[in-house]
């Protein structure tokens, strides 16, 4: 595929171009860190995929014992390859559960396989997949994941089922989730299958499919292990949880600073992800009128988004904040539905416009992501133009005119040449990867040790000294040339230049400042991703849900034979 918005452009409605919002609005992190998700999240397009091929669901497996423990395995059946959730779930002592990337013991480890695994191969795998980075897996798994369980709920509702009683409501929201992954691994890592043994696979093409598959999967192994215990301990007065209820539980999930320094060091991926979010917004702003039909599935939209807020509780006193603002912003919203037409004269940027004076970003990325629900058809075909070949963007264009290297510099990064590195706010911290477990960490420059590993994630600041040995360059006029002289510039140029084709590329702000805040760049990509109720639990890593008031596979897909 293209690196750029190209594979849309046999869509025959008019250029949005006009409409699209710039990266200097768009790359900022305040910004960034107050997106939601939208239609175009990856588990929202893996699930159309599915249903829209008619694959096929079987639980293969169920040897668990009547405490919960033992093994299990959910098989997907495509049209060409199949694939098998691998869970175990283990009698862990309290003691030792933990979320904590450290941990080395869990309540549930999974492997998604490829393919339908032998009993050979589930026993290798029972050897090795619940010891996680300990052990060693194969290129016929995909990934490799851990969850624990929500001890408060968990309990809950077993209580209440092997009663014959549903859960009580207001506590399974207050929660969301039986399980929380930990971490869930895949291109390559600890033995799994390298990103490009499986990229030419359209059903896993696109950007982290497999890994969010065993996700949808592992939420449907929490549902039947929880109802499998009611059900030993409650035995016929025992009851299953209530198909609505049911929808409200999702996949919890605690990230950190391991996640963070993605975005930086993917930027092609970053480009391609921020633009067909931004084509698609482009493309309903440009739309001269709406249809009754598309404003009515707006307002359903829009109600489900009140109630989600509702459901939303955090403790961080920066998301405390951010939510008053958002529900601020949902009563206003409300206020111009009613008082204002929604069907013609490009309804849609007006709104929008209107929201930019009006609301706070939490409240304009809300509406974006509820912009786009009516309007499938004209912006699903985007899924397929946000995963990348990095590779093409690694190479440095060595004949480029130096004049045009530092026109790219003066007009894409300003953001960068603004800032006064020298203070020291303005470079109080440092990127490193610690020791212990190969995580991304960030230390406080001036108060911690580690700053001779500094990882190379202080864009801006490479970005203004590269210019301000251009204006001194009194060598050749090539990018060759130059670097040559200054190879500590290498990786400084790439990234200027990849900006020519790909203007989302960059986060546009200090990732060094005292100020900077990791949960933004957790944000930004955890709602591509598709995850919800974002709670952080300081500034350095967030608790969300996945796949809540998702369908589960026994719904969504016909039963193999």
């Amino acid at each position: 595929m293209t690196d750029t918005i190209d594979c849309a452009a046999n869509n025959p409605m008019p250029a949005a171009a006009a409409y699209r919002r710039p990266p200097e609005v768009v790359m900022r992190l305040a910004r960034m860190g107050s997106f939601h998700q939208t239609r175009l999240s990856f588990m929202r397009s893996l699930l159309r995929r599915l249903k829209r091929e008619n694959w096929c669901f079987k639980r293969s497996l169920w040897a668990i014992d009547q405490q919960g423990f033992g093994r299990a395995v959910y098989t997907v059946y495509g049209p060409e390859r199949a694939y098998s959730l691998v869970a175990f779930s283990h009698d862990l002592p309290a003691d030792m559960r933990s979320d904590r990337v450290i941990a080395t013991a869990w309540d549930a480890t999974f492997t998604l396989f490829d393919g339908i695994p032998t009993e050979a191969d589930l026993d290798r795998l029972e050897l090795n997949v619940p010891r996680q980075e300990a052990g060693r897996i194969s290129d016929s798994e995909l990934s490799l994941s851990r969850a624990n369980r929500s001890v408060r709920l968990w309990q809950h509702v077993i209580d209440r089922l092997s009663a014959g009683l549903q859960p009580e409501r207001v506590q399974l929201e207050s929660v969301g989730y039986l399980v929380r992954t930990t971490a869930v691994y895949g291109s390559g890592k600890f033995g799994a299958a390298d990103r490009l043994t499986i990229s030419d696979r359209p059903e896993l093409s696109g950007p982290f499919q497999a890994e969010l598959l065993s996700v949808w999967l592992t939420r449907a192994f929490s549902i039947d292990l929880v109802e499998h215990i009611a059900r030993a301990r409650g035995g016929d007065q025992a009851v299953a949880i209530d198909p609505e209820l049911r929808r409200r539980i999702g996949v919890g999930n605690s990230t950190g600073l391991g996640m963070a320094p993605f975005l930086v060091n993917h930027p092609a991926l970053l480009n391609n992800w921020m633009m067909a979010r931004e084509e698609a917004f482009a493309r309903v702003r440009s739309l001269p009128r709406a249809e009754n039909e598309a404003i009515e599935i707006f307002k359903q939209h829009f109600a489900g988004a009140r109630f989600n807020v509702s459901q939303w509780h955090s403790e961080h006193p920066i998301q405390i904040e951010k939510l008053e603002a958002l529900n601020a912003d949902l009563e206003k919203m409300t206020a111009y539905i009613e008082g204002e037409s929604l069907s013609d004269d490009h309804p849609w940027d007006r709104f929008y416009r209107w929201a930019e004076e009006n609301l706070s970003l939490e409240g304009q990325e809300q509406l974006l992501s509820l912009m786009l629900e009516p309007y499938g058809e004209l912006v699903d075909d985007l899924t397929r133009c946000m995963d990348a070949d990095e590779h093409v963007s690694f190479f440095i264009d060595g004949s480029m005119p130096l004049s045009r290297l530092r026109e790219i510099v003066e007009t894409q990064c300003r953001w960068a040449l603004g800032v006064d590195y020298e203070q020291p706010e303005n470079r109080a911290r440092f990127w490193y990867t610690s020791a212990e477990k190969l995580e991304p960490r960030v230390g406080e420059r001036f108060h911690e040790p580690g700053a001779e590993y500094e990882l190379p994630l202080a864009i801006g600041c490479d970005i203004k000294h590269m210019h301000a040995a251009l204006l001194v360059w009194e060598g050749g006029p090539t990018t060759a040339e130059f670097l040559l002289a200054h190879p500590e510039h290498r990786h400084t140029a790439r990234r200027v230049q990849n900006l020519a084709s790909r203007p989302y590329a960059e986060i546009q702000d200090n990732l060094i400042a005292a100020d900077m805040l990791p949960i933004d760049i957790l944000r930004c990509k955890l709602s591509f991703f598709g995850a919800t109720k974002f709670d952080p639990r300081s500034d350095r890593w967030v608790r969300i849900c996945m796949y809540q008031d998702a369908p589960y596979p026994h719904e969504w897909l016909e039963p193999a034979v």
